[in-house]
Formats: C-alpha cells, structure tokens, sequence
C-alpha cells in the first residue's frame, strides 16, 4: 500500500531531545556516510517463500534497548546487537558484549566520532569481543583496557545483502538481525509511534541502526528497526518504518 503525505500514521512528540542543542544531537549521529561495499562480499538471498512476518524480539535474540549518550557510537551498538544475536543464533545463549570495547579498540573507527557496523564485525575476527560486565559502557573515548583472556565472541565473517531491494533486506531480516544505515532528519528524532512514513528521508546517511523483523498493519507492511537512544524513545526504543 503505497502511502502518501497526507496519510500519516506515526506520532511525532516531544521527547528526550526537546531540549538538547543541534551540535548535541549532532554527536549522536556516528555512521560515517557513504562507504564502499566489497561486491564479493555481497550475497543474494532467494526471496521466495519468504514469512509474512518475521520479529527477532520475541525469539529470545536481543538484549534489553541500551543508550548511547552524547556519543557517537551508534556503529558500535548496531554491530554488537548483530554479534550478539548471530552468537545466540549458534549457541542459544544470549550474551551481552561490550561497545565500550570497540569504541576504545578499533582503530578503523573513531569511537565518539562515528565508524560503519561493519568495522565491529572487522575487529571481532582478531580480538574476541569482550562482554559489558567486564568492560562497562561509558559513552566518552578512553584508552583501550582490551584483556584477551576475558574475549567472549569473535566473527568468522559477515555479508551484506543487495542494497535497495525490499525484498532482499526482508531475506536477510528473515535470517538474521540485521545492521542497517539510515538518514536521520527532524521527524525521525521525534518519532514516538506509528508507522513511520514521512517523506523525510534524504541521501546522507549518518546513523547506524537494526532491523530486527517486519511485519503489516491495514495493509501497511512495515520493517521493525531497533534503535540506541534508550527505551522512551519510539516505541520502547523501536520504531516501525513503512516499506519502500
């Protein structure tokens, strides 16, 4: 069902930005933009047969909504929850491993000052992430405490689906959590609930984010996006985007 401008179905609100400054929520914002994608990498799933909906959340695969404070480390949450639900995935124990780890270690990425997902997965197949007990979060840039004794999970590899077909991310959802890469405007910070289908959606990406199921409503299908901005924002730290 194609949606237009005058058919909004999300909730715009006043929420825990209301008061913060642009240069403060600037810093939020951490994925790096335009990055280029290894096409040997890039796999294309079969569509067919595909769940009418599929929702990570009440499978047991995701860890409680964290948030990442003034800080822009959203590269490292998305690709945590995507480590944590694969390693769950192979194991069936849901672990909960440390961002603070790769805000602090990754060289290829900047910590507060932003990264792609993808570089968690890139240090995690040297140096096993280690868990947030033993490495807590504290949203700044410190020097590096990485103990290799205490390494909980490391990545044996990751790919990345056909880029602007529904179909193929609704594939790649379907069989794992997923990191995603979005562009933030004014409505997508004040988003409360809903299905969120403003036309506010411009070329420069710079936040990273999951996609973590989808699903309709009045025949609305919509993706379930998982966010790092703590549990009162969207809908418990979860927004339903419109498909397309």
């Amino acid at each position: 069902k194609k949606i237009n401008a005058s058919q909004k179905s999300y909730v715009a609100a006043h929420n825990q930005f209301s008061t913060w400054t642009d240069d403060e929520f600037a810093r939020l914002l951490g994925d790096k933009g335009k990055q280029e994608v290894n096409l040997a990498n890039t796999v294309s799933y079969n569509v067919t047969d595909l769940p009418k909906s599929v929702d990570w959340r009440t499978k047991g695969a995701l860890n409680a909504v964290q948030n990442q404070g003034q800080c822009g480390s959203c590269w490292t949450f998305s690709g945590t929850c995507s480590m944590e639900s694969a390693h769950w995935q192979k194991t069936g124990t849901l672990l909960k491993l440390s961002e603070q780890n790769i805000v602090d270690c990754d060289e290829a990425g900047a910590g507060c000052g932003g990264g792609y997902a993808t570089d968690v997965f890139n240090y995690a197949a040297y140096d096993a992430q280690m868990l947030l007990a033993d490495y807590p979060y504290t949203g700044t840039d410190d020097k590096c405490a990485y103990e290799a004794s205490k390494g909980a999970v490391k990545a044996d590899g990751w790919r990345s689906s056909k880029s602007g077909s529904v179909e193929q991310l609704k594939a790649s959802i379907a069989s794992a959590v997923t990191s995603v890469r979005v562009h933030v405007g004014n409505s997508f910070k004040a988003y409360s609930s809903g299905i969120y289908d403003d036309v506010d959606c411009g070329d420069a990406i710079n936040h990273a984010i999951n996609a973590v199921g989808y699903g309709s409503s009045e025949g609305v299908e919509y993706f379930i996006l998982r966010n790092s901005w703590g549990a009162a924002w969207g809908e418990e730290g979860y927004m339903r985007m419109a498909m397309g």
